[in-house]
């Protein structure tokens, strides 16, 4: 799912052990919706899913992926989640208002669920900008804190005259409009720069200042504990990726940016063009990273001023695995100068590496911190299809292994 729940608390506190074959898939496949996790119940649902909703207890696995209250607000795509005060807050994406409705827009509304009661509620708010793509972290507080996000207005309005624009008896006017809106530098499209914190008991928003890179949306993100996440890659703009990884420390009213090494070019390519929808998460102190999707060659278009930088090229979906651990012995790792590292490596005696691969590519699913590894939910393939299976993620610190 593009927007997954990460709790900075909750998310780190590990599940049961369990065996390989106490994992089941899903009852149907969910691409582009929202996760969370309120202590061991794991929760996924919207998305291609529409309004279905489902939970996992990890103290009783066998019993499957439960059905939950549907969703009340209208079907969401790419929206942002988070846990605070034991209920999860879902905040925009996007999606038609109603089924009479012409082009999708970009949601302001805010949607909680409440697991005690099992049932939704539309919370008395609008979101300050639009947080379609963007990613939410919940804080020790309790105020949930918002990174990222497509501009509401510029999206719109595009959907719009698309939805407006026969592509069949007016196909230059539409490729006119496609290459207009696609053509633009990042800095145009105006994503959202600002870090934004919501706080669930107040009923309020506040500004925890802006990003001093890119904004960037469908990014992974890896909680590390004391208000800390990893944001990993992530779209610039539509079809153009990027291969950079930030540290964002969060303390009071203000945050801390620090800039990490790259992702490392895939064995595959050489060259890392960045991945959109990635499944990310800490474990034990080794971030890892697994699949996502992005547009080879994109990246050399841009580099040489072509801003419609996937035009005339395949998406991909992504199997590579790689991780942020301690580098292997004999490894030499370089310092940092001004929170800079050198090539992919850093100060801390971390290193990235592809250590593996998926059983496929696959984007845009959800992943959660669990007991020996990361456990991997849903997300699409290939085909664009949305997937059932779920699988374990283990990383011993020398080997990846995978556990259905």
């Amino acid at each position: 799912m593009t927007a997954t729940a990460i709790s900075l608390t909750s998310s780190l506190t590990m599940g049961t052990a369990m065996a390989a074959d106490a994992w089941p898939d899903l009852p149907i496949g969910i691409k582009s919706g929202i996760a969370a996790r309120i202590g061991d119940t794991l929760y996924v649902g919207l998305g291609s899913a529409g309004s279905d909703f489902y939970a996992l207890d990890l103290a009783d696995p066998a019993a499957g992926w439960v059905r939950r209250a549907a969703f009340s607000g209208p079907a969401t795509n790419g929206a942002a989640a988070a846990v605070s005060g034991g209920r999860i807050f879902v905040f925009s994406g996007n999606g038609k208002e109603s089924d009479e409705a012409r082009s999708a827009i970009i949601f302001d509304t805010v949607y909680a669920y409440d697991p005690d009661t099992d049932g939704w509620t539309k919370v008395d708010t609008t979101t300050p900008v639009g947080l379609s793509g963007a990613k939410a972290l919940a804080l020790q507080d309790g105020r949930i804190a918002l990174v990222g996000g497509y501009n509401k207005e510029l999206f719109d309005d595009y959907l719009a005259k698309v939805a407006a624009t026969d592509k069949e008896k007016n196909p230059d006017g539409f490729r006119k409009l496609v290459d207009a809106y696609m053509g633009m530098p990042p800095a145009d499209y105006r994503w959202n720069a600002e870090l934004l914190s919501y706080d669930p008991r107040a009923n309020s928003w506040s500004s925890l200042g802006d990003s001093p890179f890119l904004p960037n949306c469908d990014a992974a993100v890896a909680a590390l504990g004391d208000d800390a996440f990893t944001l990993i890659s992530g779209e610039i703009k539509p079809g153009l990726r990027t291969p950079e990884v930030k540290k964002v420390s969060i303390s009071g009213s203000s945050a801390a940016w620090q800039k990490l090494a790259d992702l490392p070019s895939p064995e595959a390519n050489d060259r890392q063009e960045g991945v959109a929808g990635a499944f990310a998460g800490d474990v034990g102190g080794a971030v890892l990273v697994a699949g996502g999707a992005n547009f080879v060659g994109a990246q050399a278009n841009a580099a040489d001023g072509k801003w419609f930088a996937h035009d005339g090229l395949k998406k991909g979906w992504r199997d590579e695995v790689y991780v942020y651990d301690k580098a292997p012995d004999g490894t030499a790792v370089d310092g940092e100068a001004g929170g800079q590292t050198s090539g992919n490596k850093a100060s801390s005696g971390k290193i990235w590496r592809e250590v593996g691969k998926l059983p496929t590519g696959l984007a845009y699913g959800a992943s959660f911190p669990v007991s020996g590894g990361l456990l991997i939910v849903g997300g699409e393939d290939g085909e664009a299809t949305p997937r059932r299976e779920v699988f374990l993620m283990k990383w011993d610190g020398k080997a990846l292994s995978i556990e259905h």
